[in-house]
């Protein structure tokens, strides 16, 4: 189990994250983290599922998506010894080009094949990076690969299937859509169930006296 858990590669920012401890706190609570609470528990009970399906949690920063993302892999691993991974989507592809050669793709395969290959796989901060051709290849391939391999995968992304400010003082608006083109929001229908998450970005109220601590 402790193998499992230093190989899932969870952060240490969200080494606290636990199902049992995502609190539904009055000042912040909503029906919808109620409801993603729940499924998060129920993912857990039920994996795995006759039909391999992960689950995609949308909602703004600071409402808990990434929480209960770790809390599923952690609860995974400590009552099913499933094989989990951590990988946050931005950081990763910093990885893949940073090791690119020239002369060898050795490299970008190394850090591919544990995600390509986690029994259930958590892709952090979907969307958040700039649409190149490349990124959208890359995101591509790990997705169709793990779609065609019966993989389980679970996203988190704060971006929504309608427009919505990824930066408001430049008054950018992008729907999830626009991140990550609609051929892969497609197949995410196909991956996930949707989780849609709504309420007050916990990490404004860090300060006040009441402590309480989630994830993004």
């Amino acid at each position: 189990m402790k193998r499992l858990i230093a190989n899932a590669r969870i952060p240490a920012r969200y080494a606290h994250c636990e199902l049992q401890n995502f609190e539904l706190n009055e000042r912040f609570t909503t029906k919808s983290l109620e409801f993603a609470k729940l499924a998060a528990e129920k993912f857990v009970d039920e994996f795995p599922s006759a039909t391999p399906v992960g689950l995609l949690f949308m909602g703004q920063v600071g409402v808990g998506k990434t929480h209960l993302a770790v809390g599923i892999i952690k609860a995974l691993i400590r009552r099913k010894a499933i094989q989990c991974m951590f990988r946050s989507f931005p950081e990763l592809l910093k990885e893949i080009q940073n090791s690119y050669s020239p002369i060898s793709e050795s490299s970008e395969l190394s850090l591919l094949s544990p995600v390509l290959d986690a029994e259930v796989l958590v892709l952090d901060e979907l969307g958040s990076q700039n649409p190149s051709a490349w990124v959208r290849d890359t995101m591509s391939y790990i997705l169709n690969y793990r779609y065609s391999e019966n993989k389980v995968t679970i996203f988190t992304t704060n971006l929504l299937d309608h427009e919505n400010p990824m930066d408001t003082n430049k008054g950018v608006f992008y729907s999830l859509t626009d991140r990550i083109g609609p051929q892969m929001r497609s197949r995410l229908y196909e991956m996930c169930k949707t989780i849609l998450m709504a309420g007050n970005d916990f990490r404004q109220h860090m300060m006040q006296p009441e402590p309480f601590r989630r994830g993004g």
